[in-house]
């Protein structure tokens, strides 16, 4: 039916990536930045290495939850070409999202609980120090936004 509609001459219902009319605002935002991603691989094997390793009261807890949000971020802006606050926001509120899900036990409710793989990405307790260490996190990523990497903080799409 397509085919007989274009053969009349009339513009088609369904538009096509290459219309220029209707151009994704998601694919002018994909962009693979370099920096953004070795800085993600970095923060990774960070993580990875307190996870196996670091078994004290500081820098597990602490160390790991402020370092989350940044790596989080950085993954984002490895392959989006997104601005600075709209991201850092998002990353904190999902980060906050998790920490409400420890609170309210979803782990368990879900039937998750014996998933050390679920337990890992949605934890095990709700802690006020996560909350600030994820803030603080962001503010760190948002300080190294504005004063060394000189960009403009703003709503701007």
């Amino acid at each position: 039916m397509g085919s007989e509609i274009r053969k009349q001459g009339l513009p088609t219902l369904i538009p096509t990536l290459n219309n220029n009319f209707i151009k994704p605002y998601f694919f002018n935002m994909l962009y693979f930045h370099k920096n953004y991603f070795v800085i993600t691989l970095l923060l990774f094997a960070v993580e990875i290495l307190i996870a196996l390793f670091a078994h004290d009261q500081f820098i597990r807890p602490y160390a790991g939850d402020f370092l989350v949000v940044i790596f989080l971020y950085c993954l984002i802006k490895s392959f989006f070409s997104a601005p600075v606050l709209p991201t850092a926001l998002a990353v904190l509120l999902f980060s906050y999202l998790i920490e409400t899900s420890q609170y309210f036990n979803l782990a368990h409710h879900l039937g998750l609980d014996r998933s050390k793989i679920a337990l890992l990405i949605l934890g095990n307790y709700f802690a006020w120090n996560d909350i600030l260490a994820y803030t603080l996190g962001i503010f760190t990523v948002l300080a190294w936004e504005k004063y060394c990497c000189m960009q403009q903080l703003s709503w701007k799409f």
